[in-house]
């Protein structure tokens, strides 16, 4: 009896309505989940009852179904927050995570520390970023982003650069004598060097002019700090001579003598560059950059050496293309990692499995990982995090509007159950 299917019709409506229902609840429950995406039910309708065969139209429906519940993956609002470890993607792209369960992917940045040195997510994933070499370079070497507790190794200095001004003005001729360096040279500034152990040291650089444009050099530390040397005097450790052109530019630089022996168990004979600028004839430069000698006083504009002591982590943090920084006691900065962005050709049709985190499908494609802003992935903010993106007033509206649909169907299934009724008083 056809009256019959009506019922079967509205109870697929009450099913559906009711699993929308459900998608609806799901979104206002997570309306202030981190990285939280809203889904909206797709509904399908049920093969029809044809009356007339295959010839076209003249079709009864059978109901409605849910078909798909779709992600909208609309960009949510990015908040700054005061917690280093707090990330947020502007943009396509996710968080790749890996535990017990395998690799996962999210949207949700509210990173920390773990008490071994991993940064994981709250439910424990570690999550994954490219590493940092020795040197402090990132390279494409995927693995659990971690931070080293034990000490950096110490770093002898093996350059030091210097950009000075030398007065032209000065008096040629000064005899120097080590015993009195102060007063016998045109000129003295200090340098700091490190030795083999990151011990530092103060070598003081004495200028003598020699004649016109011409200048001898030499570098002098407490005789206390290298082997064979008198405590409170000072103690030669390298020599040098620079020539100047007519229009004071860097012509030559020669380093004569070099003795870096620093005392303390320390590497013997050391060697140390020291640059004084893109000389015309050394280094086959123009003399533009570093020393020079004009009319005006002498003076030290800058200078930076290589070497640094030991030293252990003090903060750490991330700057916005996800790179993590650490700054070390010795007031060196080095980078450690930079956190790994995938990118799936369907994010679609990801898999949930709970605390915020998706996994890979087979309609959602293999994920494409790689650095932020690369490849059309999204970019990184640092501090940040991307907050949910339920409009809770779309969610109560659209909570109505299946709350009546559910009603209706209820009505269509009590308006089946009378007319049944009248049939069965046929027989009276």
């Amino acid at each position: 009896m056809g009256i019959l299917s009506s019922l079967y019709t509205g109870v697929s409506g009450l099913t559906a309505q009711g699993e929308a229902l459900g998608v609806i609840g799901d979104n206002i429950a997570n309306a202030n989940t981190v990285g939280f995406k809203a889904s909206r039910a797709e509904f399908q309708d049920i093969i029809s009852k044809n009356l007339k065969g295959i010839l076209g139209g003249n079709q009864i429906g059978r109901g409605v179904k849910i078909g798909a519940v779709n992600p909208i993956l609309s960009q949510g609002n990015i908040d700054a927050t005061e917690k280093a470890t707090d990330l947020a993607i502007s943009g396509d792209g996710y968080f790749v995570l890996r535990g017990t369960d395998g690799e996962s992917v999210s949207r949700d940045g509210s990173f920390k520390f773990d008490r071994e040195g991993y940064l994981v997510s709250n439910d424990g994933q570690r999550v994954q970023g490219f590493e940092a070499n020795e040197k402090g370079e990132i390279i494409n070497k995927l693995a659990d982003i971690r931070f080293p507790r034990a000490l950096i190794p110490a770093k002898g200095t093996t350059e030091i650069v210097m950009d000075l001004n030398l007065d032209s003005r000065a008096e040629a001729g000064k005899v120097f004598n080590p015993e009195d360096p102060y007063a016998t040279s045109n000129y003295s500034t200090g340098v700091e060097v490190f030795d083999s152990q990151g011990n530092k040291h103060l070598m003081t650089l004495f200028f003598n002019k020699t004649a016109d444009r011409q200048w001898d050099v030499r570098g002098m530390v407490d005789g206390k700090e290298v082997m064979g040397g008198t405590p409170g005097k000072l103690s030669e450790v390298m020599t040098g001579k620079l020539t100047f052109t007519v229009d004071g530019k860097l012509d030559t630089e020669t380093i004569t003598k070099q003795a870096f022996n620093f005392a303390g168990g320390a590497l013997q004979n050391q060697q140390i560059k020291i640059d004084f600028g893109d000389s015309i004839t050394t280094d086959k430069g123009k003399g533009l950059n570093g020393t020079k000698q004009y009319g005006k006083e002498s003076d030290l504009i800058s200078w930076r050496q290589d070497g640094s002591a030991a030293g252990t982590i003090t903060s750490l943090s991330f700057n916005d293309e996800g790179v993590l920084t650490a700054l070390y006691t010795n007031g060196q900065a080095q980078d450690l990692a930079q956190i790994a962005i995938a990118k799936f050709e369907n994010p679609e049709a990801l898999f949930k499995v709970g605390n915020n985190r998706l996994k890979e499908s087979r309609d959602s494609g293999a994920a494409s990982i790689g650095k932020a802003r690369m490849a059309g992935r999204g970019q990184v903010f640092a501090k940040s995090l991307e907050r949910s993106t339920v409009d809770l007033a779309t969610e109560f509206v659209n909570l109505i509007q299946n709350q009546r649909g559910f009603q209706a169907n209820a009505k269509t299934i009590t308006t089946t159950d009378e007319l049944l009724s009248e049939v069965i008083q046929l027989k009276r």
